[in-house]
């Protein structure tokens, strides 16, 4: 069911928000006309920054709309950006339109009151979503009361070269003794990299025996210092067996697929079933390189798109939105030639033209079926990530 715009989320609202009336789309699509919208999103990846410039030139032609892609290295940036904005008392025309937006991150704009919205479930591609089998309406336990909007759907795999390492490990402890009994093949990107958080996070969600402690935030210090002693006992064995030796770390994960292809690591991971596929298609990854999942199941989560609350151009942000919800963008999205990123959609919602091309397409071979991806582990409650990357920093990271 689509969210009402009501008159309180409308007054809570900038003055310059309320003409972009998500309720009203032939209106969206009247404002947005003309309007360039500045895509805040991480731009560490070519294949990524293409699919992107590809999305700007269809939401031109066709709904003429300007998509500029602001490229980051930390979300971060963009939301301390909003919160400089907000200080100075710029409460429209705002320099940020959209911001690929996860976990912590939503939560601080949420909580602090600096999100356009709700507007997500009046989309009209929104109709097509998976709301209930995929996790749409929540990020990192926190509902997104549709000041969120999905657009991809990941979980965590793990990337092997077989030439090396046929036999994939099922576990953290596994990952473990196989680096001890082969130095330097392994690594991980380094925090606060998103994938080298994920990395801290998927072994914690692996070793704890609390696994509900994780759904909410810590309780106290002693409850936090108590679930994270297996992480950090782990990171103590682990660290002195990575790739040089733990002195260093790749800067980003494809960083990490170039010490695949060079032949320096045999393992690394990925919050991409379809990325192994889509960098042996593009020549970033060798022939041999296949994907797994842990035994008690990986993370996943939706990747995400919030409006900021005093856009400049919300309107054309939205239609960006909707546009990422298409069939067309989402099947692109998931050819393991363009990304291999998962699909938030509802197969069955889907006209029959539409679910035969979902059906056709060749998911290439590194990529796990949804079987064999299994169930994925939800996310932890945000706080838990915040405090373990920055402990990590001080154990791990203080030196390099």
């Amino acid at each position: 069911m689509r969210l009402a715009y009501t008159l309180a989320a409308a007054l809570a609202a900038p003055q310059a928000s309320l003409a972009a009336n998500p309720v009203d789309w032939p209106s969206v699509l009247s404002e947005a006309r003309g309007q360039t919208v500045y895509w805040n999103a991480w731009g560490g990846s070519e294949a990524t920054n293409a699919f992107i410039g590809w999305v700007g030139d269809r939401v031109e032609a066709d709904y003429g709309v300007s998509l500029v892609h602001v490229k980051l290295s930390d979300t971060a940036d963009a939301v301390s950006r909003v919160l400089a904005e907000r200080a100075a008392g710029i409460d429209e025309g705002g320099a940020i339109d959209l911001i690929w937006i996860n976990g912590a991150n939503f939560a601080a704009m949420k909580s602090e009151g600096l999100l356009f919205g709700p507007f997500a479930e009046n989309l009209p591609n929104w109709a097509f979503v998976d709301g209930e089998g995929k996790t749409v309406t929540t990020d990192f336990t926190v509902p997104t009361d549709g000041y969120e909007s999905p657009w991809a759907m990941a979980q965590v795999v793990f990337m092997r070269d077989t030439a090396d390492l046929p036999d994939a490990p099922g576990s953290a402890a596994e990952i473990l003794d196989w680096a001890t009994a082969h130095p330097g093949r392994f690594t991980y990107p380094q925090p606060p990299d998103f994938l080298g958080t994920t990395f801290l996070k998927q072994m914690l969600v692996d070793l704890t025996n609390d696994a509900l402690a994780l759904a909410a935030a810590p309780e106290s210090d002693a409850a936090y210092e108590v679930v994270t002693a297996p992480l950090w006992a782990y990171l103590d064995a682990l660290t002195p067996h990575l790739w040089r030796s733990g002195r260093a770390y790749p800067a980003t994960g494809p960083a990490q697929l170039q010490l695949i292809y060079d032949n320096e690591i045999d393992l690394a991971i990925s919050f991409s079933p379809g990325e192994a596929t889509a960098a042996i298609s593009n020549g970033l990854l060798p022939d041999t390189v296949r994907t797994s999942v842990l035994a008690k199941g990986t993370i996943g989560n939706a990747s995400f798109l919030a409006i900021p609350y005093n856009a400049n151009a919300a309107a054309g942000a939205m239609v960006v939105a909707d546009f990422l919800l298409s069939s067309e963008a989402q099947l692109r999205a998931q050819d393991p030639a363009i990304l291999g990123y998962g699909t938030v959609l509802d197969m069955a919602k889907l006209p029959d033209a539409d679910r035969a091309a979902f059906d056709a397409l060749d998911l290439g071979i590194a990529t796990l079926s949804p079987a064999e991806l299994g169930t994925a582990q939800p996310e932890p409650h945000p706080d838990w990530m915040t405090r373990i990357a920055a402990d990590w920093q001080h154990r791990y990271g203080a030196g390099l």
